[in-house]
């Protein structure tokens, strides 16, 4: 087993890694992205055929190449992952595919990094790896009639997947609006969830192209931890998932997919929402979302959500150990693309400051 020293390690190379990649890269900060995939994208590659991202191009590049599409278009997964993988070779990231880390702890001299080859140790860390590496399904799954097809979104891949009949699907995020839509056009769909708020128009329309700036805007700068509308709105993205942003709860309804309210519980084998209603389906999709895998960390301070604990990326009782694209790390914006970069930005500064001080709200705004 080598070993060596790297004064800072990325782990994730997905669009959270390489944004960091790029910015350490831009302040001289030697550093190595370490990504599980066999190739920069994989992440993309595995979700279901038909996705889509929820945002336009515009707001789907990283920093230094936009992404290479006309703005309002919609990249597809392999279009993005593609995307990525030309932008990790372009701006010549160094990036070791295939590398997954089994041990993240610490000794004497600061961080050590295990791979299944390797020890590499570092004087910073930056966790990048994604936070749905494990699929979150309710516990009542496991009493749901056996006879019940059960997938989550992770599994799922087209309609062909689920048999013919009656489909529940679970969650009515982006993910479950959007399965919701491919489903309805072969199945019965019912929808279940809360709904999470949406834009109000559509962005690839008139008003929506006018108006989308200022909507991603207030998602970077407005919707923060530092405003009193930002932290309910991180209470309530937390517990219920983000806005709808280019489905409607229209589009929904004009495809036929019915709407309940969540599902509350398993009677006889079968899901009954809060309303007392027990469905009799033959298949559920769980697009309940993910949570990190914090089972190779051995450190201090993990919280119940899989990461350390952290005040906008910075982890102020383990110096040197910093998130990013976590959920409303720092705005509604810190999981969506654009948003990781300006994360990017901001912990890279800090990086280069060494500055691993608590942020006072004036000096927490990436620009």
């Amino acid at each position: 087993m080598g070993t060596e020293r790297i004064d800072t390690v990325v782990i994730g190379g997905g669009q959270a890694g390489l944004a960091m990649g790029y910015r350490l890269k831009e302040r001289g900060i030697p550093h190595v992205i370490l990504d599980a995939s066999d190739r920069v994208g994989d992440a993309w590659r595995t979700r279901w055929d038909s996705l889509t991202l929820f945002t336009p191009a515009r707001y789907s590049g990283l920093p230094g190449t936009p992404y290479p599409a006309p703005p309002q278009s919609y990249p597809t997964r392999g279009q993005f992952a593609d995307y990525l993988e030309r932008y990790a070779a372009v701006h010549g990231l160094p990036v070791r595919s295939g590398t997954r880390v089994t041990r993240l702890g610490k000794d004497h001299a600061g961080f050590v990094v295990e791979t299944a080859t390797d020890t590499i140790h570092a004087d910073r860390v930056v966790l990048a790896a994604g936070y749905d590496a494990l699929p979150q399904i309710p516990a009542f799954a496991s009493q749901i009639d056996p006879g019940t097809v059960q997938l989550h979104s992770s599994e799922y891949r087209r309609p062909s997947d689920v048999p013919a009949g009656d489909v529940l699907v679970v969650g009515a995020g982006n993910s479950g609006a959007d399965i919701s839509l491919e489903l309805a056009q072969t199945h019965h769909v019912v929808l279940a969830g809360r709904h999470p708020g949406q834009i109000p128009f559509h962005i690839d329309s008139r008003l929506g192209r006018r108006a989308s700036r200022v909507v991603f805007w207030v998602f970077s700068h407005v919707l923060t931890l530092d405003t009193p509308m930002g932290r309910r709105a991180a209470a309530n993205l937390k517990g219920h998932g983000g806005p709808l942003i280019r489905v409607k709860t229209a589009d929904i309804a004009a495809a036929g997919v019915r709407r309940v309210g969540r599902i509350a519980r398993v009677d006889h084998g079968r899901p009954v929402t809060d309303a007392g209603e027990e469905l009799d389906v033959g298949a559920i999709v769980w697009c309940t979302g993910f949570h990190a895998d914090g089972a190779w960390l051995d450190l201090p301070d993990i919280q119940a959500d899989g990461l350390p604990a952290h005040d906008r990326g910075i982890c102020r009782t383990q110096p040197g150990l910093y998130v990013l694209g976590a959920l409303f790390q720092r705005s509604l914006a810190s999981s969506m693309i654009h948003g990781v970069a300006l994360d990017a930005a901001w912990i890279a500064d800090r990086m280069a400051r060494s500055d691993t001080s608590a942020p006072t709200p004036a000096a927490t705004e990436p620009r």
